[in-house]
Protein backbone atom coordinates (compact mmCIF):
# COMPACT_ATOMS: atom_id res chain seq x y z
CA UNK A 1 0.00 0.00 0.00
CA UNK A 2 1.46 3.17 -1.08
CA UNK A 3 2.98 5.80 1.97
CA UNK A 4 -0.01 8.37 0.32
CA UNK A 5 -2.88 6.25 1.58
CA UNK A 6 -1.50 5.63 4.70
CA UNK A 7 -1.56 8.89 6.27
CA UNK A 8 -4.99 10.29 8.34
CA UNK A 9 -7.14 13.05 7.27
CA UNK A 10 -7.13 15.47 9.64
CA UNK A 11 -10.45 14.88 11.55
CA UNK A 12 -11.14 17.59 14.58
CA UNK A 13 -14.73 15.37 15.68
CA UNK A 14 -16.66 13.47 13.65
CA UNK A 15 -16.34 14.93 10.59
CA UNK A 16 -13.41 15.84 8.36
CA UNK A 17 -13.00 19.79 7.61
CA UNK A 18 -14.90 20.76 4.07
CA UNK A 19 -13.11 19.36 1.36
CA UNK A 20 -13.03 21.21 -1.81
CA UNK A 21 -15.88 18.90 -3.80
CA UNK A 22 -15.40 18.11 -7.86
CA UNK A 23 -19.55 18.60 -8.01
CA UNK A 24 -21.88 21.43 -8.30
CA UNK A 25 -23.71 22.94 -5.29
CA UNK A 26 -27.22 21.24 -3.93
CA UNK A 27 -29.29 24.00 -4.89
CA UNK A 28 -28.10 23.26 -9.04
CA UNK A 29 -29.61 19.59 -8.84
CA UNK A 30 -32.89 18.27 -9.38
CA UNK A 31 -33.02 17.26 -5.64
CA UNK A 32 -30.47 17.36 -2.76
CA UNK A 33 -28.73 13.87 -3.41
CA UNK A 34 -25.78 12.57 -1.39
CA UNK A 35 -24.42 9.53 -1.82
CA UNK A 36 -23.02 7.46 1.57
CA UNK A 37 -20.92 4.71 1.90
CA UNK A 38 -20.00 2.74 4.71
CA UNK A 39 -16.52 1.77 4.63
CA UNK A 40 -15.49 -1.46 7.00
CA UNK A 41 -11.92 -1.14 8.28
CA UNK A 42 -9.76 -2.88 5.31
CA UNK A 43 -7.72 -5.08 7.24
CA UNK A 44 -11.30 -6.49 9.21
CA UNK A 45 -13.00 -6.52 5.66
CA UNK A 46 -13.98 -9.80 3.72
CA UNK A 47 -13.17 -12.18 6.49
CA UNK A 48 -15.34 -15.01 4.78
CA UNK A 49 -12.71 -14.70 1.89
CA UNK A 50 -10.10 -15.86 4.29
CA UNK A 51 -9.82 -19.30 2.42
CA UNK A 52 -9.31 -17.74 -0.85
CA UNK A 53 -7.12 -14.44 0.16
CA UNK A 54 -4.37 -13.71 2.27
CA UNK A 55 -5.49 -10.51 4.66
CA UNK A 56 -3.53 -8.53 2.88
CA UNK A 57 -4.65 -9.05 -0.49
CA UNK A 58 -7.93 -8.32 0.76
CA UNK A 59 -7.53 -5.10 2.53
CA UNK A 60 -6.18 -4.52 -1.01
CA UNK A 61 -9.34 -5.62 -3.03
CA UNK A 62 -11.62 -3.58 -0.51
CA UNK A 63 -9.18 -0.89 -1.27
CA UNK A 64 -10.09 -1.18 -4.83
CA UNK A 65 -13.72 -1.60 -4.61
CA UNK A 66 -13.88 1.39 -2.62
CA UNK A 67 -12.37 3.61 -5.33
CA UNK A 68 -14.40 2.34 -7.81
CA UNK A 69 -17.81 2.91 -6.19
CA UNK A 70 -16.43 6.36 -5.65
CA UNK A 71 -14.97 7.17 -8.71
CA UNK A 72 -18.13 5.94 -10.94
CA UNK A 73 -20.34 7.89 -8.66
CA UNK A 74 -18.38 11.17 -8.82
CA UNK A 75 -18.02 10.49 -12.57
CA UNK A 76 -21.84 9.97 -12.75
CA UNK A 77 -22.73 12.80 -10.71
CA UNK A 78 -20.65 15.31 -12.31
CA UNK A 79 -22.74 14.83 -15.77
CA UNK A 80 -25.54 17.50 -16.27
CA UNK A 81 -29.14 16.02 -15.57
CA UNK A 82 -30.74 17.09 -19.50
CA UNK A 83 -31.20 20.33 -19.64
CA UNK A 84 -31.07 21.04 -16.45
CA UNK A 85 -28.25 23.36 -15.06
CA UNK A 86 -25.45 21.87 -12.50
CA UNK A 87 -25.28 17.82 -11.54
CA UNK A 88 -26.66 15.14 -10.19
CA UNK A 89 -24.69 14.58 -7.02
CA UNK A 90 -24.98 17.17 -4.28
CA UNK A 91 -21.95 15.05 -2.39
CA UNK A 92 -20.69 11.83 -1.61
CA UNK A 93 -19.55 11.13 2.11
CA UNK A 94 -17.71 8.16 3.41
CA UNK A 95 -18.10 6.81 6.78
CA UNK A 96 -15.40 4.80 8.68
CA UNK A 97 -13.38 3.94 11.70
CA UNK A 98 -10.31 3.16 8.93
CA UNK A 99 -8.10 5.80 8.86
CA UNK A 100 -6.96 5.05 5.98
CA UNK A 101 -10.09 4.94 4.13
CA UNK A 102 -11.06 8.15 5.41
CA UNK A 103 -8.17 8.73 3.44
CA UNK A 104 -8.81 7.25 0.15
CA UNK A 105 -12.57 9.24 0.48
CA UNK A 106 -10.74 12.72 1.15
CA UNK A 107 -8.24 11.68 -2.09
CA UNK A 108 -10.94 11.36 -4.00
CA UNK A 109 -12.83 14.21 -3.00
CA UNK A 110 -15.67 12.87 -0.61
CA UNK A 111 -16.66 13.77 2.88
CA UNK A 112 -14.55 11.43 5.42
CA UNK A 113 -16.34 10.39 8.65
CA UNK A 114 -15.11 9.17 11.61
CA UNK A 115 -17.94 6.21 12.49
CA UNK A 116 -18.91 6.61 16.08
CA UNK A 117 -19.34 3.02 16.69
CA UNK A 118 -18.83 -0.07 15.23
CA UNK A 119 -22.76 -0.72 13.88
CA UNK A 120 -23.49 -0.79 10.22
CA UNK A 121 -26.87 0.75 10.66
CA UNK A 122 -25.90 3.30 13.52
CA UNK A 123 -23.41 4.22 11.16
CA UNK A 124 -25.67 5.22 8.11
CA UNK A 125 -27.71 7.30 10.61
CA UNK A 126 -24.87 9.07 11.45
CA UNK A 127 -23.81 9.85 8.15
CA UNK A 128 -27.29 10.53 7.18
CA UNK A 129 -27.39 13.46 10.06
CA UNK A 130 -24.72 15.07 9.11
CA UNK A 131 -25.50 15.14 5.39
CA UNK A 132 -28.75 16.63 6.21
CA UNK A 133 -27.01 19.24 8.16
CA UNK A 134 -25.43 19.83 4.47
CA UNK A 135 -28.53 20.37 2.82
CA UNK A 136 -29.47 16.74 1.74
CA UNK A 137 -33.10 16.18 0.44
CA UNK A 138 -32.44 12.61 -0.52
CA UNK A 139 -29.82 10.09 0.31
CA UNK A 140 -28.75 7.13 -1.41
CA UNK A 141 -26.85 4.29 0.51
CA UNK A 142 -24.32 1.99 -1.24
CA UNK A 143 -21.89 -0.19 -0.32
CA UNK A 144 -18.02 -0.16 -1.09
CA UNK A 145 -17.82 -3.68 -2.42
CA UNK A 146 -19.75 -3.26 -5.82
CA UNK A 147 -17.04 -4.23 -8.42
CA UNK A 148 -19.33 -3.75 -11.20
CA UNK A 149 -21.38 -0.85 -10.41
CA UNK A 150 -22.50 1.19 -13.23
CA UNK A 151 -23.21 4.66 -14.13
CA UNK A 152 -26.29 3.06 -16.15
CA UNK A 153 -27.31 1.39 -12.58
CA UNK A 154 -26.68 5.15 -10.91
CA UNK A 155 -28.70 6.85 -14.04
CA UNK A 156 -32.24 3.74 -13.54
CA UNK A 157 -32.03 4.55 -9.05
CA UNK A 158 -32.28 8.87 -9.85
CA UNK A 159 -34.34 8.36 -12.26
CA UNK A 160 -36.82 6.61 -10.19
CA UNK A 161 -36.23 9.15 -7.18
CA UNK A 162 -36.97 11.87 -9.38
CA UNK A 163 -41.20 10.59 -8.85
CA UNK A 164 -41.23 11.88 -5.78
CA UNK A 165 -40.98 10.96 -1.65
CA UNK A 166 -40.02 7.57 -1.41
CA UNK A 167 -37.82 4.35 -1.54
CA UNK A 168 -35.72 3.19 -4.09
CA UNK A 169 -34.34 -0.77 -3.29
CA UNK A 170 -31.77 -2.56 -5.40
CA UNK A 171 -31.77 -6.14 -3.99
CA UNK A 172 -28.53 -8.36 -3.46
CA UNK A 173 -28.66 -11.53 -4.85
CA UNK A 174 -28.59 -13.57 -1.13
CA UNK A 175 -31.64 -10.95 -0.28
CA UNK A 176 -29.89 -8.44 1.29
CA UNK A 177 -29.88 -4.34 0.08
CA UNK A 178 -26.68 -3.07 -2.00
CA UNK A 179 -28.46 0.06 -2.68
CA UNK A 180 -31.38 1.84 -0.90
CA UNK A 181 -32.33 5.40 -1.82
CA UNK A 182 -34.40 7.42 0.54
CA UNK A 183 -36.17 10.50 -0.21
CA UNK A 184 -36.37 12.60 2.24
CA UNK A 185 -33.38 11.33 3.96
CA UNK A 186 -35.41 10.02 7.02
CA UNK A 187 -38.31 8.49 4.72
CA UNK A 188 -37.55 4.99 6.88
CA UNK A 189 -35.00 3.35 9.12
CA UNK A 190 -32.13 1.31 8.44
CA UNK A 191 -32.52 -2.09 8.79
CA UNK A 192 -29.56 -3.93 6.70
CA UNK A 193 -28.43 -7.35 7.33
CA UNK A 194 -29.34 -10.91 6.56
CA UNK A 195 -32.41 -10.59 4.68
CA UNK A 196 -32.61 -6.54 4.55
CA UNK A 197 -33.78 -6.37 1.32
CA UNK A 198 -37.76 -7.66 2.82
CA UNK A 199 -37.22 -6.04 5.79
CA UNK A 200 -36.99 -2.42 4.03
CA UNK A 201 -39.58 -2.95 1.48
CA UNK A 202 -41.88 -3.90 4.84
CA UNK A 203 -40.60 -0.44 6.64
CA UNK A 204 -41.58 1.56 3.27
CA UNK A 205 -45.12 0.37 3.17
CA UNK A 206 -45.54 0.93 6.91
CA UNK A 207 -44.54 3.95 6.47
CA UNK A 208 -46.65 4.86 3.48
CA UNK A 209 -44.27 5.58 1.15
CA UNK A 210 -43.87 3.99 -2.70
CA UNK A 211 -41.33 1.28 -2.58
CA UNK A 212 -39.37 0.52 -6.23
CA UNK A 213 -37.37 -1.85 -6.29
CA UNK A 214 -34.70 -1.76 -9.12
CA UNK A 215 -33.27 -5.17 -10.32
CA UNK A 216 -29.84 -4.84 -11.14
CA UNK A 217 -27.00 -7.85 -12.11
CA UNK A 218 -24.64 -5.39 -11.47
CA UNK A 219 -25.66 -3.94 -8.29
CA UNK A 220 -27.34 -7.25 -7.06
CA UNK A 221 -23.15 -8.67 -6.92
CA UNK A 222 -21.54 -7.66 -4.19
CA UNK A 223 -18.33 -9.82 -2.85
CA UNK A 224 -18.97 -12.13 0.11
CA UNK A 225 -17.70 -15.36 -0.91
CA UNK A 226 -15.46 -16.81 -2.92
CA UNK A 227 -17.69 -17.77 -5.45
CA UNK A 228 -18.45 -14.04 -5.76
CA UNK A 229 -14.78 -13.16 -6.60
CA UNK A 230 -15.35 -15.64 -9.94
CA UNK A 231 -18.47 -13.49 -10.95
CA UNK A 232 -16.56 -10.38 -10.23
CA UNK A 233 -13.54 -11.14 -12.28
CA UNK A 234 -15.76 -13.13 -15.32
Amino acid sequence: MSDTLSTTPSIASSVAPSIAPTHASATEANFALWLVVPVKPFHEAKSRLATALSPALRAELSQRWLTHVLTTAAQWGAQPRDASPGSRLAGIAVISRDPIALTVADALAALPILEDGDDLNSALAQACQVVREEGAEGVLMLPSDLPLLTIEDLDTLYDLALEGEGVIIAPSHDGGTNALLLRPPHAIGFAFGEGSFARHCTMAAAAGLPCHVYQSPTLALDIDHPEDLALAEG
